[in-house]
This record gives structure tokens, C-alpha cells and sequence, in this order.
């Protein structure tokens, strides 16, 4: 989840996300409601599309459980941070939910649509966390990030994680019961799953490197998921180099499948590049995911299909800059993701939804 920061300072595109208000269910100040547009040429897989947020930086949009909101962090224009927001899903009733301080990302519904949950920086400082350092080449920065758990309006905020470090890129399982999330709390990036009340918390990767985005497939049995693993000792060390001060560099990645219990970890993709957001069909048969193996040191990321074995990999987005965060609305009906396309000055990153369609084979 905490992939946004692929649009940051080194691929250049945007700032960071920000905002800088203190109170709950302010408006977003974007305009209210959707904007029919056309998709791009050879994306036969949307029926149509439109455009939910203008202005800003939006990104990492997901469903809530009924299909009539959506949950995304945006950051205003200007200056600021990530902050958690919420809408409809045609674009009306923005607002935020979080509390206005520190960095929020990766927010998600649960309790059937009851509460939601998202990651912040508030606890370790209220202030906007500082850019990653540069002299380093291209990183992310790993900061001191919190779960947190509230009612849909942002109220009753309980903190679910206690630990000091990275905990974020939470995502719940389909029965309600379990969330799968990235922790540096064991000294690497691992991938963890815990009751919803924060209890029972067990590592599911122990491989060095990076192991982060996991999310559940529809019958919860298994966790897809993003990982890059030093295969050299001089790579290794400058992972664990990087990591002792907070910062990672996720200039490949690759797709792994795991059962829930952690067990059968196997990589499905080596396509080189940045390979990240998996999220499965709604058959549970395939992976919609974010790459830019094409070319790998550019900012264009598409949308591609998967299926588990690695086979039939298949074009989805079309358009000539950055598509990424897809999910599927839990009637399968409709995708909604994070583009580039359609912004009103470059780099603008807003949130879509297309209603779904599967081309007729040959």
C-alpha cells in the first residue's frame, strides 16, 4: 500500500501527500461528483469510466463493503499531508476522516463498513514527517507509523499496533475476522496477520527484504503480495543499511502468493521493474496488479491481469502515465483505481471508476 511514494521527487511526478487542518469531516475542497471520460485506446475492459476526484493528490481508493463509499488518502493541493478521506462512489460527499496530523495511508473498511482502519505518524510526531534523503539514490521512507482503528466519521480513534516502527498496508480478510499488514517490528519489512482487535499477531515472511501490500484472496485462503530479496551479500547490506535508517529502495519488485497461514511463499511474476497493489479477480483466479516492467525507469504504470501460476499476463491500462491501486467493487461489477490521465497540471493523481467488462475470447 505504501507504494504512493513511487510518484515522489526521484520518478518525477508529485510531492508529497498532504494535509495540514485539525478537525473531522471537512470538506475535501475538490469538485463534487463524477465526470464521465473516455478510456484510453485498447482498454477493452472498461465500459466506461469516470473521474471521482480533481485537484490534489488521490490515491489508494478502496470499497466499502455494501459498494457506496470509498475510502482514499489525498493530499490538498499545495503543501501538507496525507490524510484519510472518504466519498461516495460517484464522487459526492467528500470528507476527511482522519485527524489532521502526522501521515496517514493505506485505509480500509471493516466491521461490515461499521469502522474503518488506516496507519498514521501522528503518535511519533503531529508534524508532517520530512522528505527521505536523497544522497541515498531513490528510497522510501519507512517512518514510525501506528494502526489505527474508527467509526466511518473518523471519531472513537482506538490505536490497534503499540509497537515502534513500521506498521501499515493493512487489509482485511473476507470473513471479517483477520487483517494482514507490513511491520518492521522484528527488525525487517515482514508481512504479519493479527485479530481485528490487534491480538494473536503472527509473522507470516521471515525471508531479508522487503515483504509488504499483502491482501486476502475473496475465499481467504490465500495472501497475495509485493517482495524484493537481496540475492548478494553487498545487496543485502545495503537493504539492511538503508532499513537501519528508515528508508528502502523499491526499485524492483516482483508478485508473491502465499496460503494465509504463511505457508507455500512462491514468486508469480519476474518481469523486472516495480511490480506492486496486487488485489485479485473477484473468481479469485487472477491478480490485477501496477507495473512498469516495460520500462523500468519510467513513470508509466499500467494496469496488468495475472493468473496465479504466472501465466497470462495481460494489458489492462493503456494510458502513457501512471495507473495503479486497483480494486475490484464487491460485486465485481466495477474497478476503481489511482491515474494520472485527465490532470489538470502534470503529475495530478486522481481517482476512477470503471464499470467492468471481460472481452469476448476468440
Amino acid at each position: 500500500m505504501y507504494a504512493r511514494t513511487f510518484l515522489r521527487s526521484a520518478l518525477p511526478v508529485v510531492a508529497f501527500f498532504a494535509l495540514a487542518c485539525a478537525s473531522h469531516a471537512q470538506s475535501g475542497g475538490a469538485k463534487s461528483g463524477a465526470v464521465e471520460r473516455a478510456p484510453a485506446p485498447g482498454e477493452q475492459f472498461f465500459a466506461d469510466l469516470h473521474q471521482l476526484t480533481f485537484g490534489g493528490q488521490n490515491a489508494e481508493a478502496y470499497f466499502s463493503p455494501d459498494g457506496k463509499q470509498l475510502i482514499f488518502q489525498r493530499q490538498q493541493p499545495g503543501a501538507g499531508c496525507d490524510q484519510e478521506y472518504v466519498m461516495n462512489t460517484d464522487g459526492t460527499n467528500v470528507h476527511r476522516i482522519s485527524n489532521g496530523f502526522g501521515r496517514t495511508t493505506c485505509g480500509w473498511f471493516y466491521d461490515g463498513g461499521k469502522r474503518i482502519l488506516y496507519s498514521s505518524s501522528f503518535a511519533a510526531d503531529s508534524a508532517c514527517p520530512p522528505p527521505p534523503d536523497y544522497s541515498h539514490g531513490y528510497v522510501w521512507p519507512i517512518g514510525d507509523f501506528e494502526i489505527y482503528t474508527a467509526r466511518p466519521d473518523g471519531s472513537d480513534l482506538q490505536q490497534l499496533t503499540h509497537t515502534k516502527g513500521y506498521n501499515a498496508e493493512a487489509t482485511l480478510s473476507p470473513d471479517g475476522k483477520t487483517l494482514v499488514f507490513t511491520s518492521t517490528r522484528d527488525g525487517d519489512l515482514d508481512i504479519y496477520t493479527m485479530n481485528v482487535d490487534g491480538t494473536n499477531v503472527r509473522r507470516l515472511t521471515t525471508t531479508p527484504g522487503y515483504d509488504g501490500g499483502p491482501v486476502f484472496s475473496p475465499d481467504g485462503k490465500l495472501i497475495a503480495y509485493r517482495a524484493w530479496h537481496p540475492q548478494t551479500a553487498a545487496g543485502l547490506k545495503d537493504y539492511r543499511d538503508l532499513l537501519a535508517k528508515k528508508l528502502v529502495r523499491p526499485l524492483r519488485m516482483e508478485l508473491w502468493v502465499m496460503n494465509a497461514d504463511g505457508s507455500n511463499q512462491h514468486q508469480i511474476t519476474s518481469l523486472g521493474g516495480a511490480n506492486f497493489a496486487p488485489f485479485f479477480t473477484p473468481d479469485g483466479k487472477r491478480i490485477i496488479f501496477a507495473s512498469n516492467y516495460t520500462d523500468p525507469k519510467s513513470r508509466n504504470f499500467d494496469l496488468y491481469l495475472i493468473n496465479l501460476d504466472g501465466t497470462g499476463l495481460t494489458q489492462v491500462t493503456t494510458d502513457q502515465d501512471f495507473d495503479a491501486f486497483p480494486m475490484f467493487s464487491p460485486d465485481g461489477k466495477q474497478l476503481v483505481f489511482a491515474s494520472n490521465r485527465y490532470g489538470s497540471v502534470p503529475g495530478e493523481t486522481n481517482i476512477f471508476i470503471a464499470d467492468w467488462v471481460e472481452p469476448a475470447k476468440d
